[in-house]
């Protein structure tokens, strides 16, 4: 285990939502009446087992969800003041769900950045995602987050629904900008199994956006927030200066972080990699024994690493690959050159403006091509 840590992060995993949106598949309770005090303890005697696998303080912790929003804020507070991390406290938050003495609760508990689930503007596409507010909600709600004094915040916006026109893209994207937003996460409507979703396109019940539509739109949501000033710094992530999101570079950068609660994943400076329990009575029960460890190979362990990396507008740095043991093959990475989706950077590669859009093809090309150095 390294002695001089780099920086690492905490997730927090609060799993409580008010409604299920059919197109997610995270771990999340549908339950007024959750345990969750309980939950809380057993997330600190989680903390007290994971945290000598760290031998130096966090930078960042995260909340995420679910709805972590819906956690009692003295929970909240005793979580934070437990594990206190030295540097950003993010907190995930939905429209309809938020007061003005809520937010003066969350920033006097120590959090610093929130992200705000919007999603859309639009009322007819709102229905489909089944989101548990109203427009008129998230823009109240962006309102007085902008004003609640957080040193940042974060407005998530989902493209590609299913009849999305140009047009509707753009409304969203007024009503977005016109917050003024310091920091934009973007998320393509996916078809993941075993959501409600995801039946209803595989049933031909819904019929999703092709690959053509998904492509106008996202050059389109680019386009529209680079000219606003929000930089592209990973796929889907947008920020003007000083606001990317210290959390998830972490991820994006292959640093360690550690994973609390149901549902969440964990990666220890030892590569070891964890994963929270689905059910939220056998994680309360034993937070600690229900958590599945696993070390992966090195090859696995490199793939999971250039995959993140890659992502992130800083690239893969090809001195670091080798380090772990790994080269990419020539002839590919050529060929990814020559069709303008990948350029040489000053520490390795990295995507270019052509290949953010078709990231994953790029990324699975470049798994394929991993040999032993």
């Amino acid at each position: 285990m390294p002695t001089n840590l780099p920086a690492w992060g905490v997730y927090v995993h609060i799993p409580w939502c008010r409604t299920r949106c059919p197109y997610c598949a995270f771990t999340i309770v549908v339950d007024r009446d959750s345990p969750k005090h309980a939950y809380t303890l057993a997330l600190l005697r989680q903390w007290e087992a994971v945290a000598p696998q760290f031998p130096s303080p966090p930078t960042t912790l995260a909340f995420g969800g679910g709805t972590p929003s819906l956690h009692p804020p003295e929970d909240l507070t005793t979580i934070i003041r437990t594990i206190q991390p030295t540097g950003e406290v993010s907190l995930e938050a939905n429209p309809g769900q938020v007061s003005l003495a809520l937010l003066d609760a969350w920033r006097e508990a120590g959090v610093t950045r929130l992200s705000v689930g919007v999603q859309t503007f639009s009322r007819r596409h709102a229905r489909l995602l089944n989101r548990g507010h109203t427009v008129e909600d998230a823009e109240a709600l962006l309102r007085d987050v902008a004003r609640a004094g957080f040193r940042s915040w974060s407005a998530d916006l989902i493209f590609a629904t299913p009849g999305q026109t140009l047009a509707e893209l753009d409304a969203d994207l007024d009503a977005l900008l016109a917050a003024g937003p310091p920091h934009v996460s973007l998320y393509g409507l996916t078809a993941e199994e075993e959501t409600p979703y995801g039946r209803a396109v595989a049933s031909g019940r819904i019929t999703p956006a092709d690959e053509h539509a998904w492509r106008a739109a996202y050059e389109r949501v680019v386009s529209r927030l680079e000219d606003a000033g929000l930089a592209r710094y990973e796929v889907s992530n947008f920020a003007r200066p000083g606001h990317r999101s210290t959390h998830n570079e972490h991820y994006w950068r292959g640093r360690p972080y550690a994973g609390l609660g149901v549902g969440a994943a964990g990666y220890w400076p030892d590569g070891a990699r964890t994963q929270g329990p689905e059910d939220v009575a056998a994680y309360i029960a034993d937070p600690v024994g229900t958590c599945a460890i696993e070390r992966p190979s090195p090859a696995d362990a490199a793939v999971d690493w250039l995959v993140g990396t890659t992502r992130h507008v800083d690239g893969l740095a090809l001195d670091e690959l080798r380090a772990r043991g790994f080269t990419l093959r020539d002839d590919v990475v050529r060929g990814l050159v020559r069709a303008g989706l990948l350029q040489t950077t000053p520490t390795g590669l990295g995507l270019t403006p052509a290949g953010f859009p078709v990231a994953d093809g790029v990324l699975s090309r470049l798994a394929d091509a991993l040999t032993p150095a």
